[in-house]
C-alpha cells in the first residue's frame, strides 16, 4: 500500500477520492471513474504522467473546477 492509499478519508464507510490523490492511482482503484475523467477532458490517465499527478494540480492545469469534479467521481464510487 502507497502512502497516497494511506490518505484516503473515510466516507460512510467507504473511501473518498481525495485532492492530492493521483490520477494513475484513482483509475486503477476505481476504474468506473474513467467516464468522469473522459468527461471532463482529462485524458492524460492514459499516459505516465498520471503516474506522478495529483487531481488537483490535473483539473488546474485544465482550468476545471477540482470541488466539481471531486464530487462526480466520489458519487461515481459510491
Amino acid at each position: 500500500m502507497t502512502p497516497v492509499h494511506l490518505a484516503f478519508s473515510l466516507l460512510k464507510g467507504g473511501f473518498m477520492i481525495t485532492r492530492d490523490m493521483l490520477i494513475g492511482e484513482i483509475v486503477r482503484l476505481y476504474p468506473q471513474t474513467l467516464k468522469v475523467f473522459e468527461k471532463y477532458g482529462l485524458e492524460c490517465f492514459e499516459c505516465q504522467i498520471a503516474d506522478f499527478e495529483a487531481l488537483e494540480h490535473g483539473a488546474n492545469v485544465h482550468k476545471l473546477d477540482v470541488d466539481a469534479l471531486l464530487e462526480e467521481l466520489n458519487r461515481t464510487i459510491s
